[in-house]
């Protein structure tokens, strides 16, 4: 397919949901224009060798770990905030990938992921009503009619946010600081503090061995220190996507160069949506959500619109059922796409399906539901002899307090202490680590 046959505006005469209430689109057409000229920030070599690790895991052959923030912010693209999420989501990788037996797949949900969808367009705070947050690459999260107003150059900004935490993440990966004994000394230190961490020993105690055994014999591959680090976010803001999107010069073919993998939200996977037909259109790996009430007619069609060629490692699902409705609605999904011969990878993500507000007005989610879902996964693709492809979790590196449970037992009347979320409740830290090693029980199991 040539990229003179795809039409890469075609989503623009379709319904876009999500989409901002610019004030002045003579503004937003100045930004994209200056977003077109602009270098790309990941490299389309780059999504066809995250294509194939995929189509590994739609295989059964590798498992992904996917996550980061619910909302980035600006303020937060620190090197001590990206090399705290990144050491996070290693220190998870060398757990999931010893008991696992596989290939981890580490894919952040940063350099990007600025935009959030809302349930209602606007928020009220004692009588006042403005424009609900849509994330920094909208609006301000400041509760002030000049905050809340959308500015079009805040996407300029989350393009060069988005390049600082990329170079970040490359100088980290590549640089000696994802080395995995250095990793491995990391989770020992969790299993020696963490009151979570001592139910791990006996793993962390068989991985030490086996890094024992390698340097006893001289083995030290180039792979234990560095790391592929690949970059996501959904794509909600179509014309910040659209115009980082570039023809490959090797292939003639469009590629969105603002992450190696986007996604559809549940709110914008409708069939006939601007978003939908927008994805179709670009070659990097993609993602959908898919909640509770999916069809699988909607799932069949999604990916007949999404994949036609049936391409591995083209297509991921990313589940958001909940803990109480997984068991139930997910089976029915994997044994229809599976009977069609679709390759597609199957994800978990077990937070979005799991927040309630707490008695203090706090948005939280609870670490046993989010692990129960997990559970819930696993056993799903276990009768019906499918592979449980991965997790896709919002966690950060630091000790905030948003989810309740986990080792160092957070309550809700501790909610307040460190709740610091630009959006939707994260994992700290050690209720992180907490979940890859329950993760890689289930693995074993």
């Amino acid at each position: 397919m040539s990229s003179n046959l795809v039409d890469l505006d075609s989503w623009r005469a379709l319904p876009a949901a999500q989409q901002p209430d610019w004030p002045d689109r003579g503004e937003l057409d100045k930004v994209v224009a200056e977003l077109g000229g602009l270098p790309p920030l990941v490299f389309a070599g780059e999504c066809d060798q995250l294509k194939e690790q995929l189509a590994a895991v739609a295989r059964g052959e590798a498992f992904v770990l996917q996550g980061g923030d619910c909302a980035e912010t600006f303020s937060g693209a620190t090197a001590d905030n990206v090399r705290q999420k990144l050491k996070t989501l290693l220190q998870m990788a060398i757990v999931l990938t010893y008991a696992g037996r596989v290939p981890v797949v580490k894919i952040g949900r940063v350099a990007g992921q600025f935009a959030k969808p809302r349930s209602k367009n606007t928020e009220v705070r004692n009588g006042v009503e403005l424009p609900a947050y849509r994330g920094d690459m909208v609006n301000g999260f400041d509760f002030t009619p000049e905050s809340r107003k959308p500015d079009p150059w805040r996407l300029l900004k989350a393009y060069h946010s988005s390049a600082v935490t990329l170079n970040l993440a490359r100088a980290f990966t590549k640089g000696g600081y994802a080395d995995l004994r250095q990793v491995h000394a990391w989770n020992q230190d969790f299993v020696a503090e963490s009151p979570a961490g001592r139910r791990y020993e006996q793993l962390a105690r068989e991985i030490d061995q086996a890094l024992a055994f390698m340097r006893a014999c001289g083995a030290d591959p180039e792979e234990f220190h560095t790391v592929e680090f690949y970059s996501s976010h959904e794509a909600l803001i179509l014309d910040y996507d659209r115009a980082l999107t570039r023809i490959d010069s090797r292939t003639g073919l469009p590629y969105d160069v603002s992450a190696h993998m986007v996604w559809i939200g549940e709110r914008t996977r409708q069939l006939d949506s601007a978003h939908v037909d927008f994805f179709a259109s670009i070659r990097n790996p993609i993602g959908v959500k898919l909640g509770p009430t999916t069809t699988p007619a909607e799932a069949l069609a999604l990916i007949d619109k999404l994949n036609p060629g049936n391409e591995p490692g083209r297509l991921t699902f990313i589940t958001r059922m909940g803990a109480s409705k997984i068991r139930e609605h997910l089976p029915a999904l994997v044994k229809e796409v599976t009977a069609t011969g679709a390759r597609v990878a199957w994800i978990c993500d077990p937070m979005h399906g799991n927040t309630f507000e707490a008695s203090g007005g706090h948005k939280t989610r609870r670490l046993d539901d989010v692990l129960d879902e997990v559970a819930g996964f696993f056993e799903v693709h276990r009768s019906l002899g499918t592979h449980p492809g991965g997790i896709h979790i919002e966690f950060t590196g630091d000790d905030v307090t948003e989810c309740v449970g986990g080792g160092h037992e957070i309550g809700e009347t501790d909610l307040a202490t460190r709740y610091e979320t630009a959006c939707d409740p994260r994992l700290n830290r050690s209720q992180s680590l907490d979940l890859a090693f329950r993760v890689a029980e289930l693995y074993r199991g």
